[in-house]
């Protein structure tokens, strides 16, 4: 019974820390994480959005449109008649003009209408927009690997750049403890009277020298963690535990042309949109075509119909004075007046404009075919640019190993010298910093080996992450 208890009190406080320790993020979170910070991507696909609304605005240009529409007021309108003649000999005849009368009509009119239509042909015009606006799309979205990639060499700088400070704060260490060791032995020198107190001095200023580095690059390492809380969002504790190693990036050249490139594909895809939208322009001069019915409801409230004269004349031998129109009729309504039918569109001359849209997206064409000539032109140089410096720092690298391993002899020859009295501090001083400084170095040829080699991937659009990260 004793021994559950101690085991449940192990397993009630180990628990809550194993839940609550944190990982150090490894190079695909940090990336995916910036990825999804990144501000310049965001926009791009927010800016995307404009050619899908646009795409869906085509199709759904065949729709049928419905529109209603209405108005009332008061209605009064007056015309001029003049009679014509009648003759109706031998029992009456009355010359033309004899009777001129106004005929007023008001009251209070409504009338609503309702008007469908709906587009059968467009003369093939939205069909080549969409294929153009399909261009479109696939060209910003091969865009969006140029931006991605962007991303992932600052995220991949900012993580090597973590790593050659870690690695220099390994190389300061070791030489921390060699000067230590060294210490020990200019005391016992010192005591014996085999190295003056100014050479013992001289040791005491190379660690405090050292002192110094390892505050340099603490301070550097802090900067380098804010650097990837902004990009990417992740808590410093979570950023402190990362212990990256630099190694080399084994490339021999590129596998693809340049041709590969983001920007030339997109400029391709927009080469192909522009021969659509040529062909979309040209389509003015064929007819389009649209069913198209309308429904009216008309009605005359409170009308009356009267006239000015008399539409009846008078008859002064029977004592009869004549009639004047004052109709008051029911109220008038027309209800449904309809009418369907097939409309089409000609624009036999509209002026030239339609010619002019059509030489506008031809320019259009043959800029984008210009920057893709330039584009080739400058991604060729640089392809050629990147894959001299990619070689040339790898020859760095094995420079400065070859280095190190002098130094390190060098230091070893300088340090039995000087433990046998041989030789005085300053050589030993000045061994200790050959090796350090050759080690740094070499980590510094790694660090811009790696940055060789990226810049070398993206020359062909191969930045591959499984080439940098091992997983």
């Amino acid at each position: 019974m004793r021994n559950n208890l101690l085991i449940f009190t192990f397993v009630f406080f180990t628990l809550p820390i194993v839940s609550f320790a944190q990982s150090a993020p490894d190079f695909k979170e940090l990336l995916d994480s910036a990825i999804i910070r990144d501000s310049d991507l965001k926009m791009q696909l927010t800016q995307n959005k404009l050619t899908e609304l646009d795409e869906h605005k085509l199709n759904d240009i065949f729709l049928p449109k419905l529109e209603v529409s209405g108005q009332a007021g008061y209605l009064n309108g007056t015309m001029r008649l003049t009679s014509p003649e009648i003759n109706l000999m031998p029992f009456i005849h009355i010359p033309e003009g004899s009777f001129n009368n106004n005929l007023n009509i008001s009251g209070f009119s409504g009338i609503v209408k309702a008007d469908a239509k709906m587009l059968i042909y467009s003369g093939g015009k939205v069909k080549y927009l969409k294929k153009a606006i399909e261009e479109k799309k696939k060209s910003e979205n091969i865009l969006l690997e140029k931006t991605k990639d962007e991303i992932i060499a600052n995220v991949s700088k900012a993580y090597d750049q973590l790593a050659l400070v870690h690695q220099s704060k390994k190389v300061l260490d070791e030489s921390k403890k060699r000067l230590e060791i060294n210490r020990k032995t200019a005391d016992k020198a010192l005591g014996y009277g085999l190295i003056t107190p100014y050479d013992h001095k001289k040791i005491e200023l190379a660690q405090a020298t050292l002192e110094a580095k390892m505050v340099e690059y603490e301070g550097k390492k802090e900067l380098l963690l804010t650097q990837l809380y902004i990009l990417t969002g992740i808590n410093r504790e979570r950023l402190r535990l990362i212990d990256p190693v630099l190694k080399p990036v084994e490339l021999l050249s590129a596998e693809q042309g340049i041709e590969h490139r983001a920007e030339i594909r997109a400029l391709e895809h927009g080469i192909t949109a522009a021969d659509y939208k040529i062909k979309a322009e040209k389509t003015w001069m064929i007819p389009k075509v649209q069913l198209m019915a309308s429904a009216y409801y008309i009605g005359l409230y409170e009308p009356r119909v009267k006239t000015s004269d008399n539409i009846i004349p008078a008859i002064p031998t029977l004592g009869y004075g004549g009639t004047k129109l004052d109709w008051h009729p029911n109220n008038i309504t027309i209800f449904p007046f309809i009418t369907a039918g097939v409309g089409f569109k000609w624009d036999i001359f509209d002026g030239k404009e339609g010619k002019h849209a059509e030489e506008t997206a031809k320019v259009g064409k043959e800029v984008l075919q210009n920057q893709k000539e330039g584009a080739l032109k400058k991604l060729t140089l640089n392809l050629a640019n990147n894959q001299t410096n990619y070689d040339i720092s790898t020859a760095q690298i094995n420079l400065k190993s070859k280095e190190k391993s002098l130094a390190k002899s060098a230091l070893i020859q300088a340090e039995k010298e000087f433990r046998y009295g041989m030789s005085k501090s300053s050589q030993l001083i000045d061994a200790e910093s050959d090796l350090e400084m050759v080690e740094l170095e070499f980590q510094n040829a790694i660090f811009n080996q790696r940055r060789a080699g990226i810049e070398l991937m993206r020359s062909t659009q191969e930045l591959d992450i499984a080439k940098l990260y091992y997983y």
